[in-house]
């Protein structure tokens, strides 16, 4: 069954597959396994711990703590699980173990403090207290949200605040009194000395006042007689400068009659130059234009030209595809003529099977005799050739005339060309007429030979193609006698 949790609770689970306890805000729970569902919202408690100070004055702490299970730890939740949920958080079970909590932290630090200590750093106090408080709350998975501590109050029949606050008010009393006295000589005194101070002060400013009136008048001619030098002063630099200035702008008048004759020639020539720059322009346009009417004139001719060669060509190999298409639908029609004489040929020879099987088998015999015969010529033949395949191919060649084929053929393909056919030779090459080598030298009679081709050679490649043999293969000296 699946379980869901409010927003402000936890799922507990126990059971089969779970080795402890499991936390979830929603979850299966199989057969086998159990759940309790906690509020983990804080909850107000409201204590007056009565404590002792070190001087054993009793006095009474109202506070109010806002206390429940610490959300950031996952450890404190478990415990908090274990130890707490079981019970109602409003219980007098969880009100007693939190209001001992404080009470007994609350009473041992007390108890290390004077009374005038714990009530002039009560802000610190209350601090302490937390701090301890929230260790021992620890260990329960809680944790104090807010605190609240009202003032110190005295226990019925020890009245060390109601007394010590008579005391304070005794003392702002009595010092207000003196305070009022010690005003009213201040205020007596100081009217006296305001007078008298007033009357000399009176008399000082008045001497003062002459000295200062008399320094004003010597002070205020020799600034007359300076701002009028000053001014005739300052009227000569400015004739001065009005002179320069006039001269300055003479020069500047001159030299902007200057620029400006300069700056209307350079405009007369700006103009000439981008006058002939617009020509050069044109005339370069003009020249692009024409070649590209000539490029497009010759483009034309030449696409022309060439779709017509494509046409042609198109139109010729049309014509061979229609003319081999002919000689393939003639040959088809041809193969199947002759397959339906071949049917019609098996199907009257197939009557006559029968009369003629023995003489089909004497021919199939006759066959392979010639066969067998041809068959054993052969070997016989490449057997007295010596196993030379070479040979055989020659012989059997000759024997049905293939070289006479070959050289009608080759004739019949230069039948018409008239070429200069040039025919030489060497001798006999050094053979006798027994076939054996005459003569020791065989290597030189080869070269003799091949020396003896060079001139035939020579004249061969004139006649074909012009060209001259190199002088110097006549001018060849004998090394061998002195001139």
């Amino acid at each position: 069954m699946y379980k869901v949790a409010s927003p402000s609770e936890y799922l507990v689970i126990t059971g089969v597959g779970i080795n402890d306890i499991k936390l979830s805000k929603k979850a299966w729970v199989l057969p086998g396994q159990s759940y309790t569902v906690f509020d983990v919202s804080p909850v107000n408690y409201t204590f007056e711990v009565q404590a002792m100070s070190a001087e054993k004055l009793p006095f009474l702490l109202p506070a109010v703590f806002t206390i429940g299970p610490r959300m950031d730890d996952e450890d404190s939740l478990l415990k908090y699980a274990k130890l707490i949920s079981p019970h109602d958080k409003l219980s007098n079970h969880v009100k007693e173990l939190v209001q001992g909590i404080i009470e007994g932290e609350t009473r041992v630090l007390a108890a290390s403090m004077t009374m005038e200590e714990i009530f002039r750093g009560t802000k610190e106090f209350k601090q302490e207290v937390f701090g301890k408080v929230q260790l021992e709350l620890n260990q329960f998975g809680l944790l104090i949200y807010n605190a609240n501590v009202k003032q110190l109050v005295d226990v019925p029949g020890h009245e060390y605040f109601s007394y010590l606050g008579q005391k304070t008010q005794m003392e702002a009393a009595n010092q207000a009194k003196i305070d009022v006295s010690e005003a009213k000589m201040k205020g007596e005194i100081g009217s006296k000395l305001r007078e008298g101070n007033t009357l000399q002060n009176a008399a000082k400013i008045d001497a003062e006042t002459k000295i200062i009136a008399t320094q004003r008048q010597g002070e205020g001619k020799k600034e007359e007689i300076k701002v009028k030098s000053a001014v005739k002063v300052y009227e000569n630099e400015r004739e001065a400068e009005v002179a320069e200035a006039n001269a300055d702008l003479a020069k500047k008048k001159a030299g902007w009659t200057k620029e400006a004759q300069v700056a209307e020639v350079e405009a007369e020539k700006a103009v000439a130059l981008r006058e002939a720059e617009l020509q050069r322009e044109v005339e370069r346009m003009n020249a692009l234009t024409r070649t590209e009417k000539l490029k497009a004139e010759f483009l034309s001719k030449a696409s022309v030209e060439y779709e017509t060669k494509v046409q042609e060509a198109n139109w010729e190999l049309y014509k061979k595809q229609k003319a081999a298409e002919a000689i393939l639908y003639k040959k088809e029609k041809e193969a199947e003529a002759q397959k339906a004489i071949a049917e019609a040929a098996f199907y009257a020879r197939k009557q006559l099977v029968d009369g003629e099987l023995y003489s089909k088998k004497k021919e199939a015999e006759g066959l392979v005799a010639l066969a067998q015969a041809q068959g054993v010529s052969l070997r016989t033949l490449l057997d007295a050739l010596g196993g030379n395949y070479a040979a055989l191919r020659d012989y059997m060649m000759i024997n049905n005339g293939m070289f006479q084929q070959i050289a009608k053929i080759n004739a019949e393909a230069v039948q018409g060309l008239k070429p200069t056919i040039s025919i030489w030779t060497n001798g006999t090459g050094g053979e006798a007429t027994d076939g054996s080598v005459a003569g020791g030298n065989v290597a030189m009679k080869e070269v003799a030979g091949l020396y003896r081709m060079l001139p035939p050679l020579f004249k061969t490649v004139q006649e074909q193609t012009g060209m001259m043999p190199p002088p110097w293969l006549g001018t060849l000296t004998d090394s061998t006698h002195p001139n």
